[in-house]
């Protein structure tokens, strides 16, 4: 157990950067998860904290170690990998004895280890069959027995349940996360999954094009994503884009639709946006914040052309055009309209975003 840091850390193809000098300081313990599309930097930079691949610049350091030019089994981390990578002709019992057996540990150490990691991921009764008898999530249960056995400074987990079903990936999420608590040990998670790294994370890390481009706890990317990129990929359905333009002075802004709408911005925003006024925006707003009619302050009210409804049992998604744009928005269930009709809805300002079209970034930051 150990804190670890990425320094300036680059990495290079030829003339192609895929991982552009990030800095990120990750404490003892803390359940860290990197996140993004593919090509985004993190599945590398993972590889590069393990030693699977070599860094171009920069430091990387566990504990107070510069682990930069040691090889992976000097590091004292632990790996999970998608594809489980277990022995097919071992037992379960021989796959996760088998690295402590080449660390020449006592035979009753060994058996303690393993008896103890087999009760805390409920695999006892599977230590005598073969990866061939056992299901995805069992195999992937022996895959992070192997791992904890090992008492490391860091686990690291590269996507571990992208071959998983729906259901199953549900299941073993919170048992990661459980394990975490049980066995607190830094941990440095990959997954192009946003839902997972909200679910799990102590904070998430969101790359983009071999940056860190917001790291923080779940919520406050959530809440205050510093970039149109961090508030489209954070949250599940995306977030809503509009362009329009940020009208008035500090007496009284509206954010103007390219269809005419006019949406008043509450007072408690206008400090974070009055001196943007008469500039082009990108605005933003969650399905999540639009409703039924609300006649509440804060509340600005639009007719919405409804093109198709998605029952989900607690809500329901209505999909809807504002002139040019395609929006979503999560409804009561009981205020659920027919397609191709027209509905009342009300977007909460008080939730709403404001982005530089030219550049992408929050302008409540600017």
């Amino acid at each position: 157990m150990a804190p670890l840091a990425l320094k300036n850390v680059v990495k290079s193809y030829g003339i192609y950067e895929a991982v552009r000098g990030i800095n990120l300081e990750i404490e003892d313990n803390e359940f860290v998860v990197f996140v993004g599309p593919s090509g985004c930097g993190k599945s590398t930079t993972l590889r590069m904290i393990a030693g699977l691949e070599h860094i171009t610049g920069g430091e990387i350091v566990i504990g107070d170690q510069v682990v930069n030019r040691l090889g992976p089994g000097k590091r004292d981390i632990a790996m999970v990998f998608q594809n489980y990578a277990l022995y097919p002709h071992m037992t379960v019992r021989e796959n996760i004895s088998f690295c402590l057996e080449q660390q020449k540990l006592a035979k009753n150490e060994i058996e303690t280890r393993i008896e103890r990691a087999a009760e805390t991921l409920h695999i006892t009764e599977l230590l005598g069959r073969r990866p061939g008898q056992l299901s995805g999530g069992q195999r992937q249960r022996v895959a992070m027995g192997r791992a904890i056995v090992r008492n490391p400074k860091v686990f690291l987990f590269d996507e571990p349940l992208s071959n998983l079903d729906a259901k199953l990936r549900v299941q073993m999420r919170t048992e990661i996360k459980r394990l975490h608590q049980l066995l607190p040990t830094t941990t440095v998670y990959v997954t192009h999954d946003q839902i997972e790294a909200m679910t799990m994370a102590d904070r998430v890390v969101v790359m983009n094009g071999g940056i860190i481009e917001q790291s923080g706890p779940p919520q406050e990317l959530y809440h205050r994503p510093v970039s149109q990129f961090v508030a489209g990929f954070i949250g599940s359905p995306a977030m809503n884009f509009m362009s329009a333009t940020l009208l008035g002075d500090s007496s009284g802004l509206v954010v103007k639709l390219a269809d005419g709408s006019e949406l008043p911005v509450p007072v408690s925003r206008m400090v974070e946006y009055a001196r943007h006024a008469g500039k082009p925006v990108v605005f933003g707003i969650r399905p999540e914040s639009i409703s039924g009619r609300q006649a509440r302050q804060g509340f600005a009210d639009v007719e919405a052309r409804i093109d198709l409804v998605e029952p989900l049992g607690p809500q329901t998604m209505v999909y809807f055009g504002i002139g040019e744009a395609n929006l979503c928005a999560c409804i009561d269930p009981e205020q659920s309209p027919r397609p191709l009709s027209t509905m009342p809805l009300s977007f909460n300002m008080n939730q709403m975003h404001l982005f530089d079209p030219a550049n992408g970034r929050s302008m409540a930051l600017v």
